[in-house]
């Protein structure tokens, strides 16, 4: 009977060990960011104290920081390796009476027209007039080093690139965020990076720059410790868009 009783006590036991439920897996987020970036925003100012300056031009002047600076983009996890993606829209023009082009921007130019030297220890970049831009940073003030090689987007092949993994302190382009087949684009974050600022392209004084661009930047990050209790699909809004 003690046999009996024991063994109906151990199948008891096996019965509610296969009713409950497996532990779940570990989830796997996305963080959203949606940000403004106004047409003023030059990429030379990344990561910049107030008071500093760039993209001089006579008799426009200088670009300065905070006016001209670029946007940084606050909310991703920024997980070395992992891939960025972008969602742009709006329109922006290199002057005062210029035309509003989409993020993939019109022509091409690069930093200071004549060299092929960036500022403020950030690359130069050969890009199309007005199209997004983006630059990845670690903590340090980007003058403190040198700046690394810059990147050629002037043909339609370099602008459709399907990954691209830019250095800190190059500048990239993003544009719309797709390839011109609709393909969507992939940004892999470089080793170091903690910051990444979006701007857009001119030649020389931003301060004159109109018109801004909505942009949406993803990034597929896996929970930890130190990110949002409440996981999921975290989207923050910075709407701010006054000068």
């Amino acid at each position: 009977m003690k046999t009996q009783r024991c063994a109906r006590w151990w199948y008891g036991i096996l019965i509610v060990a296969v009713m409950l439920p497996a532990a779940p897996a570990p989830a796997h987020g996305q963080v959203t960011v949606e940000l403004l970036v106004p047409g003023y925003s030059d990429p030379w100012l990344a990561g910049m104290p107030d008071g500093s300056i760039a993209s001089c031009w006579e008799p426009e002047g200088c670009d300065s920081a905070p006016a001209q600076s670029p946007q940084l983009v606050v909310g991703l996890c920024l997980h070395v390796g992992e891939s960025l993606t972008f969602r742009a829209t709006g329109g922006v023009g290199h002057c005062g009476g210029c035309t509003l082009y989409p993020p993939d921007g019109d022509g091409i130019t690069n930093h200071n027209w004549d060299d092929d030297l960036g500022e403020n220890g950030i690359s130069d970049v050969i890009a199309p007039y007005d199209c997004l831009l983006g630059v990845f940073l670690d903590d340090a003030q980007p003058d403190q080093t040198p700046e690394p090689d810059y990147l050629n987007f002037s043909t339609q092949a370099s602008r459709d690139y399907i990954t691209l993994e830019p250095l800190l302190k190059q500048v990239f382009f993003i544009g719309d965020g797709v390839t011109s087949g609709g393909e969507e684009q992939h940004v892999v974050v470089p080793e170091g990076a903690t910051r990444l600022y979006l701007g857009t392209m001119d030649s020389t004084t931003w301060l004159n720059n109109i018109g801004q661009f909505d942009v949406l930047v993803s990034e597929p990050c896996n929970p930890t410790a130190s990110t949002s209790p409440t996981w999921g699909m975290v989207k923050a809004r910075y709407r701010d868009a006054t000068r």
